[in-house]
């Protein structure tokens, strides 16, 4: 009878050594897993698209059009931009854009007149000087694509067969 009690101790000091263990190992792993404050804003300050920012002009447009964006910065974690082509002075087309952070996910939003809701392409690569959209629920454009070299910014649209360039240089 008594080694049946030292065994049933033991098992019991076993299990609630093997629970307590589980306990603090999850408790350890759920704390690793969240970033601190810190860790946050650096990740954002790391992830900026500052090099977009200001007034550019397209140079490779068909004749007869002129085609701009203007960026600007609204906090760390949402830039807001304007595209456009004109002729002749005229309009014909304009949209708005803004670059965005979402529960650690940046996306491009774009609107343009004749769409009722912007549409969402999600970031899926993002380097200090480039990223790429994407949003393959729609026909056109599957993916954006923006890259700084040197003074320029390109762009490029594409879906399917086609791809537009676009290429961009500061204005004065």
């Amino acid at each position: 009878f008594k080694r049946k009690l030292k065994i049933l101790i033991i098992m019991k000091k076993i299990l609630f050594l093997a629970i307590s263990g589980i306990f603090l190992f999850s408790c350890n792993q759920k704390n690793e897993a969240k970033p601190t404050e810190v860790e946050k804003e650096a990740k954002v300050e790391t992830q900026n698209f500052d090099w977009l920012l200001g007034e550019w002009k397209r140079n490779n447009e068909e004749k007869g059009k002129e085609t701009f964006e203007n960026w600007k910065k609204i906090n760390n974690s949402e830039y807001n931009g304007i595209g456009f082509t004109l002729k002749n002075k005229d309009t014909l087309s304009k949209e708005e854009m803004k670059i965005v952070e979402k529960n650690g996910e940046w996306n491009l939003i774009v609107k343009t007149r004749e769409e009722k809701e912007p549409t969402k392409f999600k970031m899926s690569e993002l380097k200090s000087d480039k990223f790429v959209c994407v949003n393959d629920t729609i026909d056109f454009p599957k993916r954006i694509e923006y890259w700084k070299n040197g003074e320029k910014i390109y762009a490029t649209v594409s879906g399917g067969d086609l791809t537009i360039p676009f290429e961009f240089e500061r204005m004065k």
